[in-house]
């Protein structure tokens, strides 16, 4: 059995005396987590959050939004995987679609960061997705396949297994559209699918796989009783911890 994951995703949200009392809050309504819990939270709010996190039996893991691939050099802005480790960050979005639509994210450089961040030890949750005319013209088994395949170029068995997918279908972020819980099913099963003619059915059933559109309290349940999806990439719901843990504890 896959234990499902549960990731905020803040994106540029909350300054580090917020993200104190958004942690603060989450804390309790999430201490009988049955899954993994992650908040990737601004890199200026690391050093905030980790200490808050760190004590004894709190079920919240560190993630970062992004990483470079290269351990150190002239990139103004950037951070490398073993900065994020140092910091304490556990998990790091990859190629999440608003990287890909506003900063020049493209699949070569996904599979870059991806192979950076396993190498440092961090546990990588790579975004995979179509957009809204790439669905209707029926190519979002192609792009979601050859993007996640992309991704994990030059990964071992172990590595990939040790891999989030976050499918993400840009048409349902941030537009309050959401897919249907077989669509996202259907989709998620075709990720594993294609991990499968790679690596092996073995490895691709030991792959976690979120659902990252719009999840929230309303639909989680519907969501997350389908075979195929082990949790979900959260944003807007990840900014409010009463909705964050409801879909934690669903």
């Amino acid at each position: 059995m896959r234990k499902p994951i549960i990731a905020g995703n803040w994106k540029m949200n909350k300054t580090p005396e917020e993200a104190v009392e958004l942690v603060n809050e989450l804390k309790p309504l999430v201490a009988d987590a049955a899954c993994d819990v992650v908040v990737c939270v601004p890199a200026v709010c690391f050093a905030a959050v980790k200490p808050l996190i760190s004590k004894r039996g709190c079920k919240i893991k560190l993630g970062a939004q992004n990483v470079h691939w290269a351990d150190k050099g002239a990139y103004t802005g950037e951070l490398s995987a073993d900065m994020l480790k140092a910091a304490g960050v556990e998990y790091v979005i990859i190629g999440h679609s608003e990287r890909r639509q506003y900063f020049g994210e493209t699949d070569k450089t996904v599979n870059k960061r991806t192979v950076a961040a396993i190498n440092a030890g961090l546990k990588p949750i790579v975004c995979v997705g179509e957009n809204k005319e790439e669905r209707e013209q029926g190519y979002t088994d192609t792009i979601v396949s050859y993007q996640t395949l992309m991704a994990l170029t030059g990964l071992t068995n172990e590595q990939v297994e040790g891999t989030v997918i976050a499918y993400e279908p840009v048409w349902a972020i941030g537009t309050g559209l959401t897919a249907t819980d077989e669509q996202a099913n259907e989709t998620i099963g075709v990720i594993r699918q294609a991990i499968a003619g790679k690596y092996g059915k073995r490895t691709a059933a030991k792959v976690r796989i979120q659902y990252g559109g719009s999840m929230k309290p309303s639909n989680v349940k519907g969501l997350m009783a389908q075979p195929e999806i082990d949790g979900g990439l959260i944003g807007g719901a990840s900014l409010k911890a009463v909705d964050f843990s409801q879909v934690v504890n669903y």
